[in-house]
């Protein structure tokens, strides 16, 4: 029998992976709120892999309470993630995907464009997300997956932020309101560029956005999420002396 997988949180994300992995034929162990993941621990100490698939907001508390003998086997695939949140934890290379695919209650998983994933059990995520029909691609180094990460939180934060002003698909974003979805772009780019002290290529970040925004053309610009984004992201660019004009702008016509 394979070794067991570990999946930190059962909710819709977490659920897909969990059926992937069984379909690979890992044993999988899930660990809920409230569960006692030192005891889980003892009782699986050596696991092939641990997925974290936590909501973001819960995923430095989450970190903070990690077993030592799962550090080395981690996995994340969260929302808004730079490796500045593992690194806080001291995880040296978990394996980290960008998920492309979207899953709501009683509904099949929608693929915008293939995932991609990288670190020490990439493969074993893509083939898990194979079983079930959903594409993901291996990266072949860190520099690949910092642009990965980037240019996902660029398509969440621009769409959500400018969809506060809009509403609508993000189709209909790019088609009737291009110059502002752009600029708000060029603003998020700039405020990633701040958090991992690294340039980008802007223009390629946004033709990476378009090819999602083709991937799935109805997809809603704004959740519910989208207000704490904005704060969040402006709070960001606070720190790092960022004018981001666009961004402060939608915030104002949101008080207002």
């Amino acid at each position: 029998m394979k070794k067991p997988v570990v999946v930190i949180g059962i909710g819709e994300m977490g659920g897909v992976f969990a059926r992937g992995l069984l379909r690979t034929g890992h044993p999988v162990y899930p660990i809920t709120r409230g569960s006692d993941m030192a005891e889980a621990a003892r009782e699986l100490p050596d696991p092939e892999l641990v997925l974290v698939a936590v909501a973001e907001n819960d995923l430095q508390a989450t970190l903070e309470q990690l077993p030592s003998t799962w550090l080395s086997r981690i996995a994340l695939l969260q929302n808004e993630l730079l490796p500045r949140d593992w690194e806080l934890h001291e995880l040296q290379q978990p394996t980290v995907i960008s998920v492309w695919f979207e899953k709501k209650p009683g509904q099949d998983a929608k693929v915008l464009i293939p995932s991609p994933v990288y670190g020490p059990q990439a493969n074993l995520l893509q083939a898990s997300l194979a079983a079930l029909g959903i594409p993901a691609r291996v990266l072949a180094d860190a520099s690949e997956l910092l642009f990965e990460l980037v240019l996902k939180n660029v398509y969440i934060l621009t769409t959500n932020c400018a969809g506060l002003v809009t509403g609508g698909s993000v189709s209909e974003l790019w088609a009737g309101h291009r110059e502002l979805a752009e600029a708000v772009a060029r603003e998020v780019i700039s405020i990633q560029e701040a958090l991992t002290d690294r340039t980008f290529d802007a223009d390629a970040l946004i033709t990476g956005m378009l090819a999602a925004f083709d991937g799935d053309p109805d997809h809603n610009c704004m959740g519910r999420s989208a207000p704490a984004r904005l704060a969040r992201a402006l709070q960001q660019a606070d720190a790092a002396g960022l004018a981001v004009p666009h961004l402060r702008e939608i915030a104002a016509g949101q008080r207002g």
